[in-house]
């Protein structure tokens, strides 16, 4: 089966993060994903907490990749994959925010909405990645997450990565 990969290297500044979004979201319809499908939305917002939490907690630059029409992990065929890479050596911290809370949501929601996630060392930094299959149900940040999701680490040869800081 043949993937498409597409990566755009974004700067240290949190104005990065619309500019990241704009770009996914036309590379998203450009893989025939409608930019008014669920699916379009959830990968965006994805790819937006991935991002932010890049360039917030990191202060460096990072790459976005996604890539399409693949298995993941999981095997399933048109599986949606997202990667944030960054330079930090630090592991993502999945915080539970509390009540008025400004922030700790991310990884959170990234448990969520994605069908997979995780993270991996790469290089002198680190990728965090998710994968949305594209066949499957699109679930709601109110549903329960399925079996086997988390942010577990993943061998090399198994995963690909993201980034997040």
């Amino acid at each position: 089966m043949q993937v498409l990969q597409v990566q755009l290297e974004v700067g240290p500044d949190p104005a990065e993060v619309g500019r990241a979004r704009r770009w996914a979201r036309s590379r998203l319809v450009g893989s025939g994903i409608g930019d008014d499908e669920p699916l379009a939305e959830t990968l965006i917002l994805l790819i937006s907490e991935l991002v932010t939490n890049a360039v917030v907690h990191t202060g460096c630059p990072a790459v976005l990749r996604m890539l399409f029409g693949g298995a993941g992990s999981s095997g399933a065929a048109g599986t949606v994959r997202v990667e944030v890479a960054d330079a930090s050596d630090r592991p993502p911290l999945q915080r539970h925010a509390e009540g008025d809370e400004t922030g700790g949501r991310g990884l959170e929601l990234v448990d969520g909405l994605a069908d997979r996630w995780g993270w991996l060392p790469e290089g002198a930094g680190k990728q965090i990645w998710c994968e949305v299959d594209r066949g499957g149900p699109v679930r709601g940040p109110d549903e329960p997450p399925a079996a086997g999701r988390g942010g577990e680490v993943c061998e090399p040869s198994s995963c690909l990565f993201t980034d997040l800081a």
